[in-house]
């Protein structure tokens, strides 16, 4: 057999030895990418079905509106989980921001699924256009610096009907809101100390510090003063005194300053709550796909309870952090301020 010969049978023998590697590498290729592709199916499904089963548990609670038995022109909504422990149920007051109303905060937050793992009634009052054109809180409004009058003791009152009315742990009772109603809820946890347990600020104002609208927009756009000092109040409590708080603010809000957030966490109330005398913990957790970074700063009680918590959340605008994709002011990417919210509230209890 002559060299050429033995080069064109060589040459044929590598090329069907080449076919029979391929078609075996190939085999193995698309066995292990059809695994793949089952498992990743199983995966989306199982997770489809998490949400699904959650849609339904929130589905099966009841989430009415509920006329204010102060005055009649006004109501509020009411979401009632419909699977909760026995006994007593922690209540959270939640309050919307400007052009918001209860039913789109609600749905934006995703508040109530959170409320329904964890088996807390969460209250939603509504401002009203007579109240604010806008449907703002009045946070700012000299008639609520007193918890005598005002949007404040609207909301009070709405706080106590529901205690009356549902069988509520009136130990376990919280007030947040976004923005205004950030705001709002901090003036709630001044002059009511006494009502609420724990107290949640997002892309809000801290109380006290503004007292009409020039003021207030000022505190927005500029944040506290360096010596600005909050307004008396008729409880004579300072900013949120005692309270344990927590706070979520994008670093990018150009709506609300992010140092608002900053002033809020850093109240001098807190800091002199003697209960709060214990370890500082600051903690950065990067961006990656989909999901934003934000810096953490957790101040724990003796016990080793966090009573002050503040997120910064890189690259967030004025919007709720891990809300719903579907709706305004929302930023699905974010931390979820709802269930992170309700895990600080539950750890809290008012004393007596």
């Amino acid at each position: 057999m002559t060299w050429h010969t033995r080069w064109i049978a060589l040459v044929a023998r590598l090329s069907r030895d080449s076919r029979s590697l391929w078609r075996a590498a190939r085999r193995s290729f698309v066995g292990r990418d059809r695994r793949a592709i089952a498992d990743h199916a199983a995966f989306v499904a199982a997770g489809h079905e998490a949400q699904a089963a959650r849609a339904a548990a929130v589905a099966a609670g009841r989430f009415t509106e509920v006329p204010f038995a102060g005055e009649p022109a006004r109501h509020f909504m009411l979401y009632e989980p419909a699977r909760r422990p026995p006994g007593a149920a922690p209540l959270l007051v939640l309050l919307h921001g400007c052009g918001q109303g209860a039913a789109d905060f609600a749905a934006g937050t995703r508040m109530n699924e959170a409320a329904e793992d964890a088996g807390v009634f969460v209250l939603y009052p509504e401002q009203s256009m007579a109240a604010n054109l806008l449907r703002c809180w009045n946070w700012y409004a000299l008639r609520d610096r007193s918890h005598d009058a005002g949007d404040a003791a609207l909301i009070a009152a709405m706080t106590r009907q529901v205690m009356r009315d549902h069988d509520i742990d009136a130990r376990r009772v919280y007030v947040a809101g976004m923005s205004a109603g950030g705001g709002m809820a901090a003036v709630l946890a001044r002059d009511h100390p006494q009502l609420y347990a724990a107290l949640g600020v997002h892309s809000g104002v801290p109380a006290g510090m503004a007292h009409d609208v020039f003021s207030a927009l000022r505190l927005m756009a500029s944040g506290p003063a360096p010596e600005a000092a909050p307004a008396p109040t008729g409880s004579g409590g300072g900013i949120g005194a005692a309270v344990a708080c927590i706070v979520f603010h994008g670093d990018e809000d150009r709506t609300v300053h992010p140092s608002n957030g900053h002033a809020i966490h850093g109240a001098v109330g807190n800091a002199a709550d003697p209960a709060s005398e214990g370890q500082s913990l600051q903690a950065t957790t990067d961006a990656r796909a989909g999901r934003r970074g934000f810096t953490r700063t957790v101040e724990f009680g003796a016990d080793g309870v966090s009573r002050r918590e503040l997120w910064m959340i890189h690259g967030a605008g004025h919007a709720w952090a891990g809300g719903s994709d579907q709706a305004r002011h929302t930023d699905a990417d974010g931390p979820n301020a709802s269930r992170e919210m309700l895990r600080f509230f539950l750890q809290h209890r008012l004393n007596g």
